[in-house]
């Protein structure tokens, strides 16, 4: 039998404070089309930089919040932002981290195959 309490409980503790952060709660509404959560995905770095993170790993769509429209000035048309929840903690570009889960842009994100988008 597994104990899923510790992980609700850092699920719960994950979106309270992000919301705190970002001043607002994160949606719960799933846009139409999105990678559903719980989906397998691989992280992959960018064709033209060397980021968003130095090597490419495999995670899960997370549920602690619904993907959202990027607001950001080089988000590209209609792009959504992802929670992803990593297989193993990862550094980023700037060699900030571990980090265990992140909001990572669509465009590096690619559903592993035998795993439903």
């Amino acid at each position: 039998m597994t104990d899923t309490s510790d992980a609700a409980s850092t699920d719960m503790g994950d979106r309270q404070a992000i919301e705190r952060l970002l001043g607002r709660p994160l949606s719960r509404t799933w846009p139409t089309g999105a990678l559903a959560p719980g989906s397998r995905v691989r992280v992959v770095r960018a064709s033209d930089w060397d980021g968003p993170w130095p090597v490419e790993f495999s995670g899960t769509i997370d549920a602690m919040g619904a993907p959202e429209h990027g607001e950001h000035v080089q988000s590209l048309s209609g792009e959504l932002l992802y929670w992803v929840a990593f297989d193993t903690p990862q550094y980023d570009s700037d060699g900030d981290g571990p980090y265990r889960k992140a909001q990572i842009w669509g465009r590096y994100l690619r559903a592993e195959a035998g795993f439903p988008a």
